[in-house]
Order: structure tokens, then C-alpha cells, then sequence
């Protein structure tokens, strides 16, 4: 069924919850897993200037690898082997660019809310991963026990 799962994980409850549920799928199917984290400089944009009044983008590399770290931590309690990738870019670009790379079947995400406005203003990695993704999109949202991850064994707490 799937062959290349691509897990886009950013560290939240929500990442997480995408993390177990792609995770599952993986041992499932026995897909090879490829982790990303994806750096994206615009976060924070116009919050930090200079004293001529120029942007500086705040690094938020060291970050986003500590995030990286995490899900390849909670990957290798799973027994999974993956590969783990740190992306800088917008977010969907970048999806899209590594799951054509890596020829991935599937590719999985956290769901997060906005209201209306944000929507508006800032759009929708999701939405814009369901136009420019060649792949099949898993956008998760169940609750996977420790139990159906780790098979009532070791059970590391969440």
C-alpha cells in the first residue's frame, strides 16, 4: 500500500498526534519513514528590526532541530527505522519539493485550527499541500494508543 511515508513534524500536540498516527501506518504497511522539520524564516516576520529599520530574521535553526530530535527520538521507542531531514523554506514548498524527492506515497500532517481571519491572512500549509502534492495526504487527527504503538510492552510516557 505505501511504500515512502513522509511525517511533517513541528513539535506540537497536533505534530505529535501526526507523528503516532503516520507512525502506525508505517508499521502497518512496512513503509519506509522519512521525518522532516521545515525552518521557516518568515515566522516572526516584521517582530525584530535593526536600528535602520531592515528585518533580521530571528534563527530559529537550533530550534527546529531540538523539534527534529524529539520526533526522531520518539520514532527510534517505536522501532522505526527513518531517515530525519531539517528543510528551511515555506513549509508546503517544501513538503511538496522532499516527498517528490524521496517519492513518497503519503505524506502526513497535524491539523491545526484557525480562525477565519488567520485563515485569510496567512492561508493554509494544508490546503496548499492538497494542490501542490502529487502524492496521497493524510491530514491526522486520531488519538493512537501507546498500546497500538508499542504493543502493550515499554510504554514511555506521552
Amino acid at each position: 500500500m505505501y511504500r515512502h511515508i513522509l511525517l511533517a513534524y513541528d513539535g506540537t500536540r497536533e505534530g505529535r498526534m501526526a507523528l503516532r498516527e503516520g507512525a502506525r501506518l508505517a508499521q502497518i504497511t512496512g513503509a519506509q519513514v522519512t521525518l522532516m522539520a521545515v525552518v521557516d524564516p518568515t515566522i516572526g516576520l516584521g517582530l525584530s528590526v535593526d536600528p535602520v529599520g531592515v528585518y533580521i530574521p530571528p534563527d530559529q535553526t537550533a530550534t527546529y532541530q531540538k523539534i527534529l530530535d524529539e520526533g526522531t527520538e520518539r520514532l527510534t521507542r517505536m522501532k522505526l527505522s527513518h531517515h530525519a531531514r531539517l528543510e528551511r523554506g515555506q513549509p508546503a514548498e517544501r513538503i511538496t519539493a522532499v516527498a517528490k524527492e524521496i517519492s513518497a506515497d503519503l505524506v502526513v500532517v497535524g491539523h491545526h485550527r484557525q480562525g477565519i481571519l488567520a485563515g485569510w491572512l496567512l492561508g493554509s500549509v494544508t490546503s496548499d499541500l492538497t494542490n501542490s502534492l502529487t502524492c496521497s495526504l493524510l491530514v491526522a487527527r486520531m488519538e493512537i494508543s501507546d498500546e497500538a504503538l508499542f504493543g502493550g510492552a515499554d510504554t514511555p510516557a506521552e
